[in-house]
């Protein structure tokens, strides 16, 4: 089943077109990437698929149905959830407020419990850090608190916004192993990620975007032996 389509998406901002009219399509169960340089469309083109940035011209179908400038509140209700570059967390709050608070549109207060217990497993830092408010948390921790939070939403999408960023290569490597327990339990994904390399060797396939257009379009595979994207994006 085909979870997320664009057809010809277009985005501007600050009158300056960011994304060009991109066709993207993520069948269930797929862990995609959208790699590219910085400023080629990458975080635009998620914040307007969560409905963070308005959509100028083309439609985005999700499960088949239009949701094109839908707010986020609806999308997340939808099934739709957004791990944002910076992570995003409330920095007052305790961790474990925070993860809450991705939970906010849910009733199953027991089913709640157990999800939270099954973050913990994943990051026992967390729970270590349980009632620690999250601004005090390093880099990575509040890393692990973001998609930990987007995790208690129960998506059916995780867009994830840039998810190594800053972060030290020991974490990374931790991150990305969540990133493919999350896929693995069936979780649909969109990654974009500045680590090309890292991106499309998780991904089962990818999309590399230039100048606010899709340049290339292939298995992950493929595009790791792509001399073009060796060159631009992997230090070959």
């Amino acid at each position: 089943m085909m979870v997320l389509q664009t057809k010809q998406l277009a985005v501007s901002y600050g009158g300056i077109k960011a994304v060009k009219g991109i066709d993207l399509e993520i069948e269930q169960g797929e862990l995609v990437c959208l790699i590219g340089a910085n400023g080629a469309g990458k975080s635009t083109t998620l914040n307007a698929l969560c409905g963070t940035l308005p959509v100028t011209s083309g439609e985005i179908l999700y499960q088949g149905e239009p949701i094109t400038n839908l707010p986020s509140h609806t999308l997340v209700r939808r099934g739709i959830a957004l791990v944002p570059e910076g992570r995003g967390i409330f920095g007052r709050l305790t961790v474990e407020e925070n993860l809450l608070m991705g939970a906010y549109i849910r009733n199953d207060r027991g089913v709640i419990k157990q999800d939270m217990a099954h973050i913990y497993d994943i990051f026992p830092r967390l729970l270590e850090r349980r009632t620690q408010k999250a601004g005090t948390l390093s880099g990575g921790e509040q890393q692990m608190l973001a998609l930990g939070r987007a995790m208690m939403s129960r998506p059916q999408l995780l867009l994830l916004d840039e998810p190594s960023m800053g972060l030290a290569p020991l974490m990374v490597k931790k991150i990305f192993e969540t990133i493919r327990q999350i896929a693995a339990q069936g979780v649909t994904l969109l990654l974009v990620e500045q680590n090309a390399r890292l991106a499309l060797e998780v991904s089962q396939r990818g999309y590399v975007m230039e100048n606010g257009l899709i340049a290339l379009a292939d298995s992950a595979a493929n595009l790791l032996h792509n001399p073009q994207v060796q060159q631009a994006y992997l230090g070959h």
